[in-house]
C-alpha cells in the first residue's frame, strides 16, 4: 500500500509548489528519504517500552496497541518531556488535518469544478473552495464518528483508495505516451469498484488483498480504455504554471 501514498497530498504538494522541475524532484526524494528516518523514532520508543515494562506492553497489546507510547511517556518521563511530547503530537495532528483538508479541496475546485465552469471568477472559485472544504470536513467528521476503526486503520484505508483509484492513472500519465483520459476514467471506475466489492466481502483467510486486486484491475482498465477507440476525449490543453517553461518549450 506504500504506492497508495504517492498520489497523496504530502507528495504532490511538493511538486505543484516547486519553482522548477529540479526542485520538485529534489524535494520529493528528500521528503521520501526523511520518511524512513522519522519512521524509526516511534518504532524505537515503542521497542523501548517493551524493555522497560514488558508485562504492561503485553497487556496493552491485547487491549489497544496505540496506548503503548502515550502510557510510556506518562509513566516514565518527567512533566517537561510530557508537555513537549503531547504538544508535538497535537501540533502534528492539527497540521496533518489542515493540509489533508486543504489539498483535496483546492485540487477538486481547480481541476474539476473549474473544468466544468471555466469562466468562473477568482471570487467565485474561492467561494467554491470554501464550500468544498466545509463539505469535506463534515464528511470526514461523520465518517470518523460512525466508524469503529482506529486512526491507523482509517489512514490505511485512505492509502487503499488512492492505490486503486489514483496510482495507475498517475503512473500511466507520466510514463506511457498512449495513456488517454478514457483509459484513466476506466481505471478509476474499475479499480475503485472492484476494491469496494472485495473489501465488503473480505475474509481473514483471503489470499489476495482487495487493494492489490483493485490495483491490478485498474491497470487492466487503463490499458484497455487507452487502446480502444476513444469515445471519451479531453480536448482542453493544460497551461504550464509559472516557472515551468520547459513543459511548453520544445527546445527544452
Amino acid at each position: 500500500m506504500m504506492f497508495g501514498s504517492i498520489p497523496q497530498q504530502d507528495v504532490f504538494q511538493r511538486i505543484t509548489s516547486a519553482r522548477d522541475e529540479r526542485t520538485a524532484v529534489r524535494g520529493s526524494v528528500l521528503g521520501g528519504t526523511l520518511y524512513f528516518f522519522f519512521a524509526f523514532v516511534p518504532m524505537f520508543l515503542a521497542y523501548s517500552a517493551t524493555l522497560i515494562d514488558p508485562a504492561q506492553v503485553a497487556e496493552l497489546l491485547e487491549r489497544d496497541s496505540q496506548l503503548i507510547l502515550p502510557t510510556l511517556i506518562v509513566q516514565h518521563t518527567p512533566i517537561a518531556a510530557q508537555i513537549i511530547f503531547f504538544g508535538a503530537l497535537l501540533s502534528a495532528i492539527m497540521s496533518c488535518s489542515s493540509a489533508t483538508l486543504l489539498a483535496p479541496s483546492v485540487a477538486f475546485s481547480e481541476n474539476i469544478v473549474k473544468g466544468f465552469v471555466p469562466t468562473i471568477s477568482d471570487r467565485g472559485l474561492l467561494l467554491v473552495m470554501r464550500l468544498v472544504l466545509v463539505g469535506f470536513a463534515a464528511s470526514v467528521l461523520l465518517f470518523a464518528l460512525n466508524s469503529e476503526a482506529s486512526i491507523f486503520k482509517m489512514v490505511e484505508s485512505a492509502y487503499k483508495v488512492t492505490l486503486v483509484a489514483a496510482f495507475v492513472p498517475l503512473l500511466a500519465g507520466l510514463y506511457w505516451s498512449r495513456a488517454t483520459t478514457q483509459g484513466a476514467l476506466l481505471a478509476i471506475v474499475a479499480g475503485l469498484g472492484t476494491w469496494l466489492v472485495l473489501e465488503s466481502a473480505a475474509t481473514p483467510d483471503q489470499v489476495w488483498p482487495p487493494q492489490l486486486v483493485g490495483a491490478l484491475v485498474a491497470a487492466g482498465g487503463m490499458v484497455i480504455g487507452s487502446l480502444l477507440p476513444q469515445w471519451i476525449t479531453h480536448p482542453q490543453t493544460i497551461d504550464a504554471p509559472v516557472g515551468h517553461s520547459s513543459l511548453t518549450d520544445p527546445a527544452k
